[in-house]
């Protein structure tokens, strides 16, 4: 991740005012605006098989499944805005205000590399838990692992790091993603 040059902090009311970037995929972490590269293509085919999966398998009148950078408010002040890979909402539970969800998704899934740094890691997870999100799955592509979190007390729990077999969403008991099938060939 990679700040702007002499960035400030900026304000909610600010960052709306803000043009959209085009280098590369922008969060805000504390009001500081963070520029990271664009997804690899790996990345990406792992993302699109975890969500056709969720897709084939959720009813879309009640679920929406994004992959979309969607802008994802974490909280206002101090602006902290994150971009998931991929998460799913309950259409009727989503807070949508100024183009932005303010509302936390019931799974969330980040596919993470090398360059994830540890400190990086737990930020992510103290955002994702201090807006409620009951579930978050780290993809780990060099390992082919999926390490399955679930949110304890305000924290999250590993409950599973799976090398095969299949991911089942806490969220939607029906749902069974086998593991094999989420990896590029």
């Amino acid at each position: 991740m990679a700040s702007l040059p002499n960035a400030k902090r900026v304000t909610y009311e600010e960052w709306l005012e803000l043009p959209i970037t085009r280098d590369g995929i922008e969060e805000v972490i504390d009001g500081e605006i963070v520029i990271m590269p664009p997804n690899k293509w790996n990345h990406a085919l792992i993302v699109e098989a975890i969500r056709d999966a969720l897709v084939s398998q959720l009813d879309k009148r009640e679920f929406h499944v994004i992959v979309a950078d969607l802008g994802l408010i974490i909280r206002t002040a101090p602006l902290t805005q994150r971009n998931p890979d991929l998460v799913v909402f309950r259409r009727g539970s989503m807070v949508v205000r100024d183009g932005y969800v303010h509302s936390a998704p019931l799974l969330i899934a980040e596919v993470m590399s090398r360059a994830n740094r540890p400190k990086e890691r737990m930020r992510l997870r103290q955002d994702y838990a201090s807006l409620g999100i009951p579930e978050y799955w780290e993809v780990w592509p060099d390992q082919r692992s999926v390490e399955v979190l679930y949110l304890e007390n305000g924290a999250y729990r590993a409950c599973a790091d799976l090398t095969e077999g299949t991911l089942k969403p806490s969220e939607f008991p029906h749902v069974q993603i086998d593991i094999s099938a989420i990896w590029p060939d």
